[in-house]
């Protein structure tokens, strides 16, 4: 089971990290070139559906993970699901004040500051992406070794 788990994790891992570098590499690159009101309008639905497929997918790689660990004691199944968990804090203490702050602003009020958070917005997210892909290595890693 601890190898089927560990199969799991590495697929999970890999979905969140493809859709994590999508929004950075595309989406955000694409949405950025739009005016500020449409570029707000484009965020505001985009980051709630993210969200909600994201979310799940780096709590369900951290179990998955932790399990592998579990079954395995290989320490890079442990560490690859406390990278995976790690996006939760980091996207609660880190991101969502910008999150906040980007939700409240009404649509027809966008303006230069809006671009200005969506941008830091986007850097922000690159991290997310990073730990995704830093999770998928130490998982493929551990499957290996």
């Amino acid at each position: 089971m601890g190898a089927t788990a560990g199969q799991l994790a590495i697929i999970v891992a890999a979905l969140f990290t493809g859709a994590a570098l999508y929004v950075s590499v595309v989406h955000q690159s694409t949405r950025l070139t739009l005016g500020h009101q449409a570029m707000l309008a484009d965020w505001k639905p985009a980051y709630a559906r993210g969200f909600a497929m994201q979310a799940p997918l780096a709590a369900i790689g951290f179990l998955l993970g932790l399990f592998a660990f579990w079954q395995t004691a290989s320490w890079l199944w442990f560490i690859g699901a406390l990278l995976m968990m790690a996006n939760w804090p980091y996207t609660m203490l880190v991101i969502m004040p910008t999150n906040r702050r980007l939700e409240q602003t009404p649509v027809q009020e966008a303006g230069d500051a809006t671009r200005a958070l969506v941008e830091k917005w986007g850097r922000l997210h690159d991290m997310r992406t990073l730990l995704g892909l830093a999770a998928t290595v130490s998982f493929f890693c551990a499957s290996v070794v």
